[in-house]
């Protein structure tokens, strides 16, 4: 790895590598808050499934009223109940990502050590 020299930054007659000088600004805190903000936005990904999923039933239950109109009501409440299964997993998911944006529970426990 290569050398630096800092005197422009402060360090006089010193040379650090790279990694040394980003690391030396890095604090436990911060850390735990990207790491967090990064979870959060991994989390949001679940609302993608329930989007999918809800779309495709929407149109197989389009498709079965359209075969058989008489069974229309049966359709529609397992469809719809059907739904309001898969769109828990993504309100599961966005709850996790506002407990880690706002809550943020383990920067808590860090500031209480």
């Amino acid at each position: 790895m290569q050398a630096y020299p800092l005197e422009t930054l402060g360090y006089k007659n010193k040379d650090f590598k790279m990694e040394e000088l980003i690391m030396e600004g890095i604090t436990n805190e911060g850390l735990i808050l990207a790491c967090s903000t990064i979870g959060a936005g991994l989390a949001m990904i679940a609302g993608i499934g329930p989007g999918i999923g809800q779309g495709y039933a929407a149109g197989q239950g389009a498709s079965a009223v359209g075969r058989n109109p008489g069974a229309k009501g049966d359709v529609m409440s397992t469809m719809l109940l059907g739904q309001a299964v898969a769109e828990t997993t993504g309100i599961y998911g966005l709850v996790i990502a506002l407990i880690l944006m706002y809550g943020n529970p383990m920067l808590a426990r860090f500031l209480k050590l």
